[in-house]
Order: structure tokens, then sequence, then C-alpha cells
């Protein structure tokens, strides 16, 4: 039990590798999968208030702390990359399939029954979840004064419209969304 629960935790380190579009706040190299996963629970941890409903915490950090690992097998799938994004569940659902069952019984459906919530955004955790994970993106960008955004060519509307589902689990981290985005045209940051 205790070698399968090791052999998963060094699998599971491969997410240091997976690079993102997303710069660090430094906006000195691209973040990676495992840094984002922090960052997104820390930041759930920090704004709970802001959730649109009560949430239990302790169960959003758990699942944004697994809710990447799939990248280690499928890579991370830009949020606006179109063409990417229609095979992204399917190759997210065989990742998944061979990540949770490395681990020893019954951890795998446990920690599957996480990574499945935040993506039907069936509960009101998972639905802060994913207004997080969405809304640190948008942060990262508008800390770096769009250098991702800038390098790939994505506007304004372009942001809004592939982020407006923000608004399901947090009215507060979507209207600031807003806010940073047109701050973002005025700076010359983002176009519109």
């Amino acid at each position: 039990m205790l070698d399968d629960q090791i052999g998963f935790l060094i699998e599971a380190d491969k997410l240091n590798t997976i690079l993102r579009r997303n710069y660090t706040v430094a906006g000195d190299r691209r973040e990676n999968s495992a840094e984002h996963s922090w960052h997104v629970a820390l930041t759930a941890m920090v704004l709970a208030e802001h959730s649109n409903e009560p949430v239990k915490i302790d169960r959003v950090v758990r699942m944004l702390l697994v809710h990447d690992i799939v990248e280690i097998d499928a890579g991370d799938t830009f949020i606006y990359d179109s063409l990417a994004n229609t095979s992204k569940e399917a190759r997210e659902q065989e990742a998944a399939k061979r990540l949770f069952s490395l681990l020893p019984k019954p951890q795998p459906s446990e920690l599957r029954a996480l990574w499945d919530e935040f993506e039907t955004r069936a509960t009101p955790e998972a639905k802060f979840a994913r207004a997080v994970d969405r809304f640190v993106a948008v942060l990262h960008n508008y800390a770096t004064h769009g250098r991702g955004w800038k390098e790939n060519g994505i506007t304004r509307s372009r942001v809004l419209a592939v982020n407006q589902r923000v608004a399901e689990g947090s009215e507060t981290l979507w209207a600031k969304i807003q806010e940073m985005t047109l701050e973002a045209v005025k700076r010359g940051d983002l176009s519109e």
C-alpha cells in the first residue's frame, strides 16, 4: 500500500514539468501546472467568502490540488485553443483513469470523485473551484501586463467569452475579471 502511494506521488511530481501558457507574476518564466495547482488552492482559501454559495473550503482545496493532475499525460490545453479543446475531455479521461489507478483502494475512487466533481461543476464547491481556477489565470495575465494575452493574440472579448462561467461560482470574481480586463485595455495590455 505505502509503496503504491509513493509511486503515485513520484508520478504526480511530473506535474512540475508541464508548462502552461501563463507566466508567473514575476513575468520571468512560464508557470508550471504544479505551481498553478498550489496557487489556485491558496487563492480559494483566501477568497472563499466570495463564493456565491457557502462552500466546504477543505473540499474545494482538495479538488484544486488534483484538478490538473491529468495534465501529466494529457498536457495543458490552452483555454483559448478551440481545436485542442475538442479532444481535451477524451485525453483527460484516459489520463485520469491511468493516474488514479496507481493508488491503492479506496484512494483511486476518492480522488477520481474529486476530479469528476470539478469537471462537472455540479456542486457549489466545484463551481467555486472552477471560478478560482479561471480567475487566477486572468490575474496572472493582468499582473504581467498581458504578456500571455499579447503573445497569443487574445482580445478582451475572447477573455470574457471564455471565462463567463466564473459567474456560476462567484459573481464577485466575475465582476473583478471584467474590471481587470477593462483596465488592461486602457493600459494597452489587451486589445478590445
